[in-house]
């Protein structure tokens, strides 16, 4: 099979077949084109600067698109249940790193909504990062010039602040990890 259908329920063996770059969430085929805006890859750039720069010296890497990240209902991760593609993602046990991805959660999840990806992000991507315990996870949202930091309590997100363009952005999971926001959405 060269590329999936809207209608069908895959599999990871279905995914292994697909051309071009693909997420497979709950059975489910997501196209990841077309490419994102201008702006989209400055921000993620700007981002992955800020962590890179915190995270240098300490255990953490991080990862930018493409990075195929899996999760598994059995934690086999030979065949996962789902495969995703998050703008950025901070794993910080090397254990999941292998030569394919991340196996299982990282710490910190980043995505940049376009107008594409907006509902899965805030949907699909949300309820799976949250049932497969992403500790901390960030919604960009160029267009209102915001940033959603949730955090996982008990098994749940708490939606932790809402950052406007003025603020600077606090991680709860790395407290000393700030990325003031007065930049980010000017690509000029």
């Amino acid at each position: 099979m060269a590329k999936p259908d809207n209608k069908g329920t895959y599999s990871f063996q279905d995914w292994l077949t697909w051309e071009g770059a693909w997420e497979l969430i709950n059975g489910k085929a997501f196209n990841m084109s077309p490419a994102p805006t201008s702006l989209h890859q400055f921000i993620v750039g700007e981002l992955h600067f800020s962590l890179r720069t915190f995270f240098q010296n300490r255990k953490c890497i991080v990862f930018v698109v493409p990075f195929d990240v899996y999760f598994s209902e059995n934690e086999q991760y030979d065949v996962p249940d789902h495969v995703v593609q998050p703008d950025l993602s901070v794993v910080c046990s090397k254990d999941q790193i292998t030569k394919n991805g991340c196996q299982g959660a990282p710490s910190l999840i980043i995505e940049v909504l376009s107008p594409s990806t907006a509902l899965k992000d805030f949907n699909e991507k949300f309820n799976l990062y949250q049932k497969y315990g992403v500790n901390e996870y960030w919604i960009v949202d160029p267009g209102n010039q915001t940033v959603h930091v949730y955090t996982l309590e008990e098994g749940s997100y708490l939606n932790r602040h809402l950052y406007t363009e003025q603020e600077t952005i606090q991680s709860v999971l790395y407290p000393e990890l700030e990325i003031p926001l007065r930049n980010l959405f000017k690509l000029n």
